[in-house]
């Protein structure tokens, strides 16, 4: 299912609790009591102090990080070797919602998250709760002001468009935009990813929905009313679209970020196709957070400045994302060229993002109206 910042720089792109596992680990001791509140890599001794007190730890609580999402199970693969900590992956199939669930329930425990990625709206949400720990990673400066919070609860980490992709075989009039998709001809065969209440890839594609029916980022009801009318003609499937569910015959459209697309759903239906929907250009980031209470908070840093190093960057970006320091990686020549140059065609036009504020209504509207659109 999974989960979305908006807010993405101009530049760069213009639990199910029973499943959550024992982490096990010795803990850091006073090292992680003091890397618990570390705000910087300076703060936590430099970069070996901090390497250190992570492999004293030697665990990592990760959730929500399916394998096959945006190449994390490469990127999980290479932290583990790289610096010998094991990986707990909790509920790879959840969502936004149940990471913070998680850490709500799990709070004190072994067990609990170390690490979130985020929705941003949620992520937003669980920063005013006071869930997540302020912390800035070495390259923070490159990362653009409006897509991390001032004070480091949360930043950006990799990102695309929604996009619409169909199964050529069994979709045989390409659709170009969401308008197309309430045409008769693809009955039974529309699905998002997930719950929008919960998850932040479908939260997406209503806003996108949105934007394409006169809508704006004040007003995202119109993304409800498109998901309603989708439902009464009959092209709306009500289940958690995938690549199993494609495969399966049972979605063979999804409107999901077009490089989860490419990586979720292609790389098992190589014929499988992706178009950026003509009237409906919506972009976002995925976020970043550690847990206030992460029971290993080295090696919670650790991995942030993995994920934020050029080898980090350039692994998001091998998995057909977009990652937030990409302009970073070309203007420095450290960008993984053949990666890069397979990334679709950014869509002509400015791309505009909502604020904080408009995300924080559009999702109190759509908690409250998703379950009659669809439902019935």
């Amino acid at each position: 299912m999974r989960k979305l910042i908006t807010g993405l720089a101009v530049a760069v792109l213009a639990t199910a609790l029973a499943a959550c596992g024992s982490s096990g680990g010795s803990g850091g001791g006073a090292a992680s009591s003091k890397l618990a509140t570390a705000t910087s890599l300076q703060e936590a001794g430099g970069m070996d102090a901090l390497v250190a007190a992570a492999k004293q730890e030697g665990q990592l609580n990760t959730i929500t990080l399916p394998a096959n999402w945006a190449n994390y199970g490469t990127i999980i693969k290479t932290f583990q070797t790289k610096y010998g900590i094991t990986v707990n992956n909790a509920n790879p199939d959840g969502s936004s919602q149940d990471e913070i669930n998680a850490v709500k329930q799990l709070k004190g425990q072994n067990r609990a998250p170390d690490v979130l990625d985020l929705g941003q709206s949620f992520a937003i949400s669980a920063a005013k709760s006071g869930l997540l720990a302020k912390y800035k990673v070495a390259s923070w400066a490159n990362i653009p002001d409006a897509a991390k919070d001032p004070d480091g609860a949360w930043f950006s980490d990799y990102g695309g468009y929604v996009a619409i992709g169909y199964d050529p075989a069994r979709v045989k009039t390409p659709p170009t935009s969401l308008a197309d998709l309430l045409k008769p001809d693809y009955k039974n065969q529309v699905a998002i990813n997930g719950n929008p209440t919960q998850a932040g890839a479908a939260f997406a594609a209503v806003y996108a929905a949105a934007l394409a029916n006169g809508g704006s980022f004040d007003n995202i009801q119109p993304g409800l009313d498109y998901f309603k009318k989708l439902r009464q003609v009959g092209n709306f499937v009500p289940v958690t679209g995938s690549a199993a569910t494609v495969q399966s015959g049972q979605t063979p459209i999804l409107i999901w970020w077009d490089y989860l697309q490419e990586s979720s759903v292609a790389s098992q239906l190589p014929t499988w196709k992706v178009v950026i929907p003509s009237d409906a250009k919506y972009a976002a980031y995925y976020s970043q957070a550690i847990n206030a209470t992460a029971p290993h908070p080295a090696a919670a840093r650790l991995w942030e400045e993995f994920l934020y190093s050029t080898e980090g960057q350039n692994l998001w970006l091998n998995g057909s994302a977009r990652p937030i320091l990409l302009d970073t990686l070309v203007k420095s020549g450290t960008v993984d060229k053949a990666a890069y140059d397979k990334l679709p065609a950014v869509p002509s036009g400015d791309v505009s993002y909502p604020s904080d504020a408009q995300q924080d209504k559009a999702k109190a509207v759509v908690s409250q109206g998703w379950t009659t659109a669809t439902s019935g």
